[in-house]
């Protein structure tokens, strides 16, 4: 087995549900698991699996999605990371590799870090290749707090200067990321603005209690611009 955070996130009650709708019984499982893939698992670890006290390996996860006669993805909860999202999918790192444009050696290393460093070009193959949102594709990539810092210091400064990062942070568009970041500033500043002219006790704190509450929320604010009419 491998070990707890190495695990793809399994979902044991679909595990469960999946197989009794089959008629089968874990030895049932069991078996499949030997002949049909060469995989010693016994019954007590197909249980323990159901149960959520063990997790299934990479190999045995895509063997029983065969027994049982379902996807991957369907014994998977919610995948965050790039690996359980490739696992999801049933695709082998060497095939992800090559579809967007890298060695292999290269892109596993990136997963096993949790760090991506592809081009904008490999981004968005990646993101077409996995078929992930944008916000799965940030959060998959690890880039859910270098986001929202850049959106942070684009709305309080100069927002033109942030296009060029977070155009290799995320694949967008340039010019759909000048678009969403400019109305994303001019909300921000006449949120500020129109606080600092309510007056009667408001003041600098009122300003201050309303641009931390935009900033706390500015990464939901990004995607509900990028969604919204406009985009490509």
């Amino acid at each position: 087995m491998c070990l707890v955070h190495q695990s793809p996130p399994f979902d044991a009650l679909a595990a469960r549900r999946l197989r009794a709708a089959l008629g089968m019984a874990p030895g049932h499982v069991a078996y499949g698991l030997r002949a049909q893939y060469g995989l010693l698992v016994d019954p007590e670890t197909v249980m323990a699996w159901e149960r959520g006290e063990l997790s299934p390996s990479s190999a045995e996860l895509t063997a029983l999605a065969g027994v049982l006669w379902c996807s991957p993805g369907e014994l998977l909860a919610r995948p965050r990371t790039l690996r359980e999202h490739r696992v999801a999918r049933g695709i082998a790192p060497e095939e992800l590799a090559r579809r967007i444009g890298l060695e292999a050696g290269a892109y596993q290393k990136m997963e096993d870090s949790g760090r991506w460093k592809g081009n904008e070009r490999q981004s968005a193959a990646l993101a077409q290749a996995l078929s992930l949102s944008l916000p799965e594709f940030v959060t998959a990539v690890g880039k859910d707090e270098e986001l929202a810092e850049a959106l942070r210091n684009a709305v309080s400064t100069r927002w033109q200067a942030y296009v060029k990062p977070l155009a290799k942070l995320i694949p967008v568009p340039r010019h759909r990321l000048e678009e969403v970041l400019g109305l994303l500033y001019d909300d921000y500043q006449s949120k500020m603005v129109a606080t600092l002219s309510w007056g009667g006790g408001g003041g600098q704190a009122a300003s201050g209690d309303a641009g931390r509450e935009f900033l706390a929320s500015i990464v939901e604010r990004f995607w509900e611009l990028a969604a919204g009419p406009g985009r490509v």
